[in-house]
């Protein structure tokens, strides 16, 4: 167990902080995995928009690395494009 008043502070507000960013990524996780199982454009086009913001924001608040968001936003836009 932490000595300082200040090491257990850090310990609890590490504990919540990874919890917030948890549910963040893996409400991220589940939305690219809903648009990637679309077979319909039209529905694909709708849900795109609300993905990429979300992606944009999780990658500016370091949740997400920029790259990866860039390289997710990417593959689910030629996603789309290639679906009939």
């Amino acid at each position: 167990m932490a000595n300082h008043k200040s090491s257990v502070k850090r310990i609890r507000q590490d504990e919540k902080r990874t919890l917030h960013n948890k549910y963040y990524a893996k409400t991220m996780r589940n939305a690219v995995r809903k648009l990637r199982a679309m077979t319909d454009k039209d529905e694909a086009l709708k849900l795109y928009p609300s993905v990429q913001k979300m992606l944009d924001k999780l990658a500016k608040t370091n949740i997400i690395h920029k790259n990866k968001a860039a390289n997710l936003k990417s593959s689910l836009a030629c996603h789309i494009s290639k679906l009939g």
